[in-house]
């Protein structure tokens, strides 16, 4: 009782703090960008709070409970990703632009504008549905009694973190996020840091936890190298790589700060933190995954950890936490969607004269159109479906389609439209039928290979094979 209470005090807290925020948004800017106000340090937080999210915190914790110590590699694609996007930050944020499509469109065309926004829209979609029924996970959790009995059914539970993330980003959008997101993004990097060596201990140190996966017939967990094999860190890490790379939400977020200096700083600065953050959040589990031998309480290793083996206050927190990383994360998957439309459709072919009122009005309908759409999508997917596997594929579609014409349109002058949509169609199409259509019917070793690797080839290929065989003829004719 001691966590429900709790973690409706922080949403009534963040609803208030909704309510506020709401009378300062007037304009789209206000909305979507935060009025294009933040400065490096909110910058941080709030991109640590949107990328830290369910696929950290559920996803790549799950994984750490199938298969140990190893998956302390998972960050690697984050890190790199991080790396190389201090140098499109500051470029990126020089655009006066809203979205990552409205960057496609203005380089190639409305053509690779609204293939952008359809793939966008798609791959969000899954990643919105995952927070929400991670957010019901928490729920679960926290009201499951000794017998391991839950006074919500998961679908309910799941109806409820949708309900309460979709009316919060309805309120306010990103300028409510933003301030919010140094509050969580600081309690849960303390949260973290002190909780790593209270698992350690109450797991018995090292000793202890090799003996525990030991009799749970898991010697390998203790392994760091060899569990893996290269196609599987493929299959892994390349997705996080190329979505980070592209990712929308970052982009809002340098559209948000308040000069390109500002996020290139925050950017540098996001490169200790997401190592450090994702490199706790692993080990962690990988600590409590060896106290917890029943695999439907694996699933959500922290969540059950916190409850189970921390003390009250900080497993309260943890709680906390990981209820407002959720938030986040989920809050600003549904602003994109809602944005990329208004910006790249609405605007651009509807009624380009539209106010600021209408174009508010309809930015919030389309935030609930969309959080509807995402709560479908969450019943689709079997229960067999983990949280790491939906990522990685919502990762694939997004990073295959959008990121290669993206880089493309900030530093390759020879990109043209032709190659640009080519390289979405084929990032997308290959995405949506490797697994179910293609895969099936491949040689045992090439179908191991996910659909990652061959989805950004073909993508890569031809943006540029397409863009040299048009060149001449776009620079001599147009677009």
């Amino acid at each position: 009782m001691t966590y429900l209470i709790a973690i409706f005090v922080y949403l009534f807290v963040l609803t208030g703090i909704g309510i506020y925020t709401s009378r300062q948004v007037k304009t789209q800017a206000d909305f979507s960008v935060a009025g294009r106000t933040l400065s490096p340090w909110v910058l941080v937080c709030t991109m640590l709070a949107c990328w830290i999210g369910t696929g950290s915190i559920v996803g790549n914790a799950g994984k750490a409970y199938e298969t140990g110590l190893a998956a302390v590699i998972l960050p690697i694609g984050s890190v790199i990703g991080m790396i190389l996007l201090t140098q499109i930050a500051g470029r990126a944020r020089n655009y006066e632009v809203y979205s990552v499509p409205e960057i496609i469109g203005n380089r190639y065309g409305h053509v690779a504008r609204l293939l952008a926004v359809l793939a966008l829209v798609t791959a969000y979609m899954v990643i919105v549905s995952y927070q929400f029924n991670a957010g019901g996970m928490v729920l679960e959790v926290i009201l499951t009694d000794e017998s391991g009995n839950s006074l919500l059914s998961a679908g309910t539970a799941t109806i409820i973190a949708a309900v309460f993330i979709i009316t919060y980003t309805i309120l306010a959008g990103l300028m409510s996020l933003a301030y919010t997101d140094i509050v969580t993004g600081i309690v849960l990097t303390v949260t973290l840091i002190i909780a790593l060596p209270v698992v350690l201990v109450k797991a018995g140190g090292w000793s202890g936890m090799e003996a525990a996966f030991t009799a749970m017939g898991k010697p390998e967990h203790m392994k760091l190298w060899g569990v893996y094999s290269k196609v599987e860190i493929i299959n892994f890490c390349l997705p996080v790589f190329l979505l980070i790379m592209g990712d929308a939400n970052q982009y809002q977020r340098f559209f948000a700060s308040k000069d390109a200096k500002s996020a290139k700083t925050a950017v540098t600065f996001m490169i200790f933190a997401v190592l450090v953050v994702e490199s706790l959040i692993i080990l962690e589990a990988w600590i409590c995954s060896s106290m917890i031998p029943e695999a439907e309480h694996g699933k959500y290793v922290l969540i059950y950890a916190a409850k189970q083996f921390m003390p009250k206050i900080l497993g309260t927190l943890f709680m906390i936490t990981v209820v407002g990383i959720i938030i986040s994360t989920a809050d600003s998957f549904l602003l994109v969607p809602s944005t990329c439309f208004i910006r790249d459709i609405y605007l651009n072919y509807i009624n380009p004269k539209a106010s600021e009122k209408r174009i508010l009005f309809l930015s919030r309908i389309l935030v609930l159109t969309f959080g509807v759409i995402a709560w479908l999508v969450s019943l689709i997917f079997t229960e067999s479906t983990t949280v790491f596997e939906k990522a990685l594929y919502a990762f694939t579609i997004y990073g295959s389609a959008i990121t290669p014409c993206l880089v493309a349109a900030l530093f390759w002058k020879r990109a043209t439209t032709a190659g640009a949509v080519s390289s979405i169609l084929a990032g997308t199409v290959t995405t949506l039928l490797w697994e179910e259509i293609i895969k099936v019917h491949l040689p045992s070793e090439l179908a191991k290979v996910d659909a990652v690797l061959p989805a950004i080839t073909l993508s890569v290929i031809s943006l540029v094979v397409v863009s040299l065989l048009t060149q001449k003829k776009q620079s001599s004719g147009g677009d």
